[in-house]
């Protein structure tokens, strides 16, 4: 196998389009566009980040635990340097937040390893610049948490939104539709036939579509048809749909990836949408199983995978592991008013591409940094070395997505001066050109106290994170308590007149009703949150 399929298993898989960002908020934010660079990451290193959801912050490696580093000399500094660094592909995937709304809607807590606190964060604006060309715009900045010493440290990425005008390079969309008998429950193959409506509404003459369905076998439904005079062929290939028997995830993958690459089209948005409750019980249901006998359709032609997530009974695992290795992303929509905003408001995000193989690397220093840990991101980590290797798959990213990377740090006591920086890399998705955007901050653009004077954005952020690492029983520095959270998060939906905000606090108030032993309030809208 190549390299790309060791770095899967080696480490743990990359992933989807995200970004990071970084406003200089009173610190020195700086921004640099190097083409193809083969420099090191600037910065004087820092402590190591990441953790495990359950484990507690320690010292980075090669530093004792007050944050001493051992080496003593240039050249094992230079050894060590990787150690300060963290590394991960970007991501833009938001399912997890969309169904753990669902769960809590219906009186239950998700369990702890759906939760992921990116995805949680990544379902909210975060009102970052955005640049002007079809790179990344990076800010950093922060603010101190109620816990001695730590602050949180936000990093993100923007692209440019798309054209008000609409203009696109057309698409050619593979559907590959669940029709097995857990999908016929009210929620499953009704929202999927609704979804796929509203999207042949929404797509253009010039946009090409294909049906495959899947049970216990996959069947073609529709070969790779252009919209213009064909949308009443579209409609009744998608109202044919009835529930059938098993649910064969793996032949209707590799079914539609055939499809794919039949109908492929030059110049357009090639890509696999999965409209599935990833219930998989028949076939093949290992992701890297199935993704490995499509392999080829991926890399030669670069065909993207698209998750789309139904069901109160719903395989999350399987979904996020085959959009992360499929070069996708994944969301969840639990009623037509989601579907509409995914299939219509969010449609050239989801379809269209401004970077490939996007990755993050974020340089702490060591000389103000004691300890740091990344909030989220587990399975999207990348070797430190391999930032550069652009044969390492990373995240892809559309028009108007924003990915942002949470850090609780721990400055040093007394520390002033540069903090961290971040340098984003990626790949032009039409000349596969490799393009870095840089940012840093200073002490000064995060010594403010969180609550009481960051901007709104931040605070839902961190509330947002905060609420993540509770349901997954982390412990992260500083966190309140749900009921606390909740009455911020009130406070914040008022000030920003944000509804998905407000649907925040009220997913925050059902876990700690739950949590509590309270009853159960009907379920009101469960979908995600808002596109960056």
């Amino acid at each position: 196998m190549d390299r790309r399929a060791r770095t899967y298993r080696g480490a743990l898989a990359l992933l989807l389009a995200g970004g990071i960002l970084m406003t200089g908020c009173g610190g020195s934010g700086t921004s640099n566009d190097s083409a193809s660079a083969e420099r090191g990451v600037a910065g004087n290193g820092g402590p190591a980040g990441g953790k495990q959801p359950p484990a507690a912050p320690s010292a980075a490696p090669g530093q004792d635990e007050d944050g001493a580093s051992q080496a003593e000399d240039g050249a094992a500094r230079e050894s060590v340097a990787p150690d300060y660094l963290s590394t991960f592909a970007l991501d833009v995937d938001t399912a997890s937040y969309g169904y753990a709304r669902r769960t809590l809607g219906d009186g239950q807590l998700p369990a702890a390893d759906t939760v992921r606190p990116e995805e949680f964060v990544n379902s909210f604006r975060q009102g970052y610049e955005r640049p002007e060309g079809n790179g990344f715009a990076v800010s950093v900045d922060g603010a101190r948490s109620d816990a001695a010493d730590w602050s949180l440290v936000r990093v993100g990425l923007a692209t440019k939104a798309a054209s008000d005008t609409g203009e696109r390079p057309p698409a050619a969309l593979t559907f590959v539709v669940d029709i097995s008998g857990s999908m016929s429950e009210p929620g499953r193959l009704d929202l999927a036939k609704t979804s796929l409506g509203i999207l042949a509404d929404e797509l253009r003459d010039d946009d090409s579509v294909s049906l495959v369905t899947f049970s216990d076998e996959a069947e073609t439904r529709l070969p790779m048809t252009r919209l213009q005079g064909n949308r009443t062929k579209v409609r009744d290939a998608i109202e044919e749909m009835e529930p059938a028997d098993s649910t064969n995830v793996a032949a209707g993958v590799e079914r539609g990836y055939e499809e794919a690459v039949e109908g492929h089209r030059k110049g357009a948005n090639n890509r696999v949408v999965l409209l599935s409750d990833a219930l998989a019980n028949t076939g093949e249901t290992d992701a890297d199983a199935i993704l490995e006998r499509i392999g080829d359709a991926r890399k030669e032609y670069g065909i993207t995978l698209f998750g789309v997530g139904v069901g109160s009974d719903y395989g999350d695992e399987l979904m996020e592991r085959l959009t992360n290795k499929g070069d996708g992303n994944t969301t969840y929509i639990a009623d037509e008013t989601q579907a509409r905003k995914v299939f219509v408001d969010q449609l050239p995000a989801h379809v269209e591409l401004r970077a490939r193989d996007a990755k993050a690397q974020v340089a702490f220093d060591r000389k103000t940094v004691q300890q740091f840990e990344l909030i989220g991101y587990e399975n999207r980590k990348v070797a430190d070395d391999d930032f550069r290797d652009d044969s390492v798959d990373g995240g892809e990213v559309g028009p108007g997505h924003t990915v942002t990377a949470l850090y609780a740090v721990r400055l040093r006591k007394g520390a002033s001066g540069h903090v961290a920086t971040a340098t984003v890399r990626w790949l032009d998705p039409k000349t596969r050109k490799a393009h870095e955007e840089t940012g840093s901050v200073e002490t000064g653009a995060i010594g403010g106290k969180l609550w009481d004077g960051a901007g709104a954005r931040l605070q839902v952020t961190a509330v947002a994170a905060y609420f993540a690492d509770t349901l997954r029983g982390g412990d992260l520095p500083g966190t309140p308590a749900l009921g606390e959270l909740a009455t911020r998060a009130r406070k914040l939906a008022s000030s920003t007149e944000d509804s998905s905000v407000e649907k925040l606090a009220t997913a925050i108030e059902q876990a700690d009703r739950i949590k509590n032993g309270g009853g159960d309030e009907p379920p009101g809208d469960q979908g995600e949150g808002e596109l960056g």
